[in-house]
């Protein structure tokens, strides 16, 4: 599959970023030197990892019956405005 990345085309400068981001896109033997991300994106990472396992936990504990009729899932109970 091949993809075309044209970047600001018309200067020499954009010329050659676009040539180097087309070759990184096509070229996977290229070793990722920039891996960074954004904190948003972990931090949101880690909020549905944590609302799952806390699921998973809700879903298997005994206790609470009366509470679980209200509240079916965490992320029911965390959407809603108290």
């Amino acid at each position: 599959m091949e993809c075309q990345i044209l970047l600001g085309q018309g200067t020499c400068g954009n010329k050659l970023a676009d040539r180097l981001a087309k070759e990184a896109a096509t070229n996977a033997d290229i070793a990722i030197c920039y891996n960074k991300i954004p904190k948003s994106v972990g931090q949101h990472e880690l909020e549905i990892t944590s609302v799952e396992k806390w699921q998973c936990v809700w879903n298997r504990i005994t206790k609470g019956n009366t509470t679980k009729e209200y509240f079916l899932t965490v992320t029911k109970r965390l959407n809603m405005k108290i």
